[in-house]
């Protein structure tokens, strides 16, 4: 790897599927530099190009058009074995018929590592791991957590310079899923290796990566930390993608913040007051009424109807309210008032 070269670099990757006027352009012009033992996320929804870019790093696929460069080194030609990287998919793969040991230990087989390195470097992988203890189980005595982790744990045992991660944690459920978020975050710290994780989650992207590349057809609305592309979003699709936005414009802007241009304002960054109260002098108001009241045990979400037109969306914590006093709401007159700074402008399109 040459000293100070970023652990993957795309440039101009482009990958077309079919020929005409049937082709399909999956990854349309793509350049990202993903720093060594950084953790990345690459974001979308179904169909946006991110997986087929897992695909290219890995070189499960050829790009139709530009180069894939690991560590400095242009590796575009080069067979998937070829390339210091791994996988870890959502299905984890793993060898119904072979204990956890072995389902480890197969790539170090494969390769004619001697069984004393061999039996070392599973302890330690499966110790990275947390699953000390379960070398002598088989994947289906396994919960999902633990198999995601065995397919963690086989992928680390080879010590790649990269990881690579196809939403492995879809199969889990809620609670497992945001357990193991934590842990994955934990283990690349521990681990030092670049991740790169593909997910349509955003909470896993926010939640654990250093950043996020936002894809939407093929191509990158934008590139950031979580903090960066949540806060200060660079298009209408990244505002309404990651998390939820309002999004405010045409006469509705004018009246409420007084320029044209579409505004993004997130649900959480507005207060709800009553249509007495003044808002403050760095602050913007707009009254309107309750059209609808969603009850999500911890927060309540109401949907507004603003007198100056459109709705906005409001998140209030439901610190001294039940539901019967949440259920009265619909259809009351209030005040929503946010920070000035709150109001993003995003830019045309």
């Amino acid at each position: 790897m040459a000293d100070g070269a970023p652990a993957i670099s795309l440039v101009g990757l482009r990958k077309t599927f079919g020929s005409g006027e049937h082709a399909v352009h999956a990854v349309d012009g793509v350049d990202i530099e993903i720093a060594d033992g950084e953790f990345f996320a690459m974001l979308g929804p179904s169909g946006s190009g991110k997986t087929t870019v897992l695909r290219l790093v890995a070189g499960f696929e050829q790009p139709t058009a530009g180069s894939v460069l690991l560590g400095g080194t242009d590796v575009t030609p080069l067979a998937p074995f070829q390339r210091d990287v791994n996988t870890v998919f959502q299905d984890y793969a793993l060898f119904p018929h072979l204990n956890v040991q072995d389902n480890v230990a197969y790539g170090l087989r494969v390769k004619g590592v001697p069984k004393p390195e061999r039996r070392e470097r599973v302890d330690a992988a499966l110790a990275t791991v947390r699953l000390e203890g379960f070398g002598a189980r088989r994947p289906s005595q396994l919960s999902g957590g633990q198999r995601q982790r065995v397919a963690l744990a086989r992928a680390l045992v080879n010590r790649p310079r990269v990881l690579l991660l196809d939403e492995p944690l879809g199969a889990l459920d809620l609670k497992l899923r945001e357990q193991m978020q934590v842990e994955l975050k934990q283990i690349q710290r521990e681990v030092g290796i670049t991740f790169v994780f593909v997910t349509h989650d955003q909470e896993e992207a926010l939640t654990m990566s250093d950043r996020v590349a936002v894809f939407n057809r093929g191509q990158i609305e934008q590139v950031g930390s979580p903090a960066e592309v949540y806060e200060r979003p660079a298009s209408p699709f990244v505002a309404g993608f990651v998390g939820t936005s309002n999004l405010l414009g045409g006469a509705a802007a004018r009246a409420v913040i007084g320029s044209d241009g579409v505004y993004s304002i997130r649900p959480e960054k507005i207060r709800v007051t009553d249509t007495k109260t003044p808002a403050g002098m760095s602050e913007t108001a707009a009254d309107g009424t309750v059209r609808e009241v969603v009850y999500a045990g911890p927060t309540t979400r109401l949907v507004v109807s603003l007198d100056a037109g459109g709705d906005l969306v409001a998140l209030q914590q439901n610190l001294d309210v039940s539901w019967p006093d949440v259920e009265g709401m619909r259809g009351r007159r209030l005040r929503l008032v946010w920070s000035r700074q709150h109001a993003v402008r995003l830019p045309e399109t």
